[in-house]
């Protein structure tokens, strides 16, 4: 049995490691979208007048900078959620006894990334550079943040059903726990506002859903990665292969 101490170090660990590969993403997939629409902010800006008196307002960082510091960004985000990850993954143990750890963790990292990355994006998807009025960022982040604790939620009432219902065989307790999260997501993007920024005539779709979509995918490698490696990390049977596999290959050598 580990210690929550070394629970905790291998999910800081582990999400140093998936927030890296977080930020690569965004360095490589999420950068090219992004730069499209700094185009079309740019070929906007050069149509509208400029007031008399206005003062053109350069950026305080460059752009390799800013690619660096949201590499940089990324791994101490995934250092803070890794360690937030390992405290619901040591808590929830004891729900869940029938699962090796390397299942418990890739399922709980699957469970919060469609509550907290998924089902925002699809009720609020990610808009890039040049859509977004900067007058209703502060209502956007309430709403945004509304719906992933709703979510959050969702599937912490799904996982005590699906303690409660123990009793169950996992298919009845797997459909039961399926249309309770179903219902559930159904209820909170009924219930939740529309977006209340329109998108720009001048925004190209192929640019805007390149964009959204490569965001997901950040996030996805997120959660993802970190509920693989992390269940890598904590599975006793992972690391007893592997010992015995290095064995296995120096006795043969």
């Amino acid at each position: 049995m580990n210690s929550y101490r070394s629970v905790l170090l291998r999910g800081v660990g582990a999400g140093g490691i998936a927030g890296l590969l977080a930020g690569l993403v965004g360095l490589f997939v999420v950068e090219v979208p992004i730069r499209a629409a700094l185009a079309v902010e740019e070929a906007r800006a050069a149509t509208e007048p400029v007031e008399p008196g206005g003062h053109d307002h350069g950026e305080l960082f460059g752009r390799g900078t800013q690619l660096v510091g949201g590499v940089l960004a990324a791994v101490i985000v995934g250092l803070a959620v890794g360690a937030l990850f390992a405290t619901a993954y040591a808590g929830s143990r004891r729900w869940f006894t029938d699962r090796p750890p390397f299942s418990r963790s890739v399922s709980l990292a699957a469970a919060v990334f469609g509550a907290a990355a998924l089902l925002p994006a699809i009720k609020y998807p990610a808009n890039p550079p040049a859509v977004g009025d900067p007058n209703t960022v502060g209502y956007r982040t309430v709403l945004y943040l509304g719906v992933i604790a709703a979510g959050l939620l969702v599937v912490f009432g799904a996982s005590y059903l699906a303690s409660r219902l123990g009793h169950l065989s996992r298919p009845v307790r797997s459909t039961a726990v399926a249309l309770a999260v179903i219902a559930g997501f159904t209820v909170i993007l009924l219930a939740f506002p529309a977006p209340p920024d329109a998108i720009p005539e001048d925004m190209p779709s192929n640019v805007l859903w390149d964009f959204r979509l490569a965001s997901l995918a950040e996030t996805a490698t997120l959660w993802l990665g970190l509920g693989v490696v992390f269940g890598l990390l904590i599975d006793p049977a992972v690391r007893t292969r592997s010992g015995s596999k290095a064995k296995a290959t120096a006795l043969g050598a």
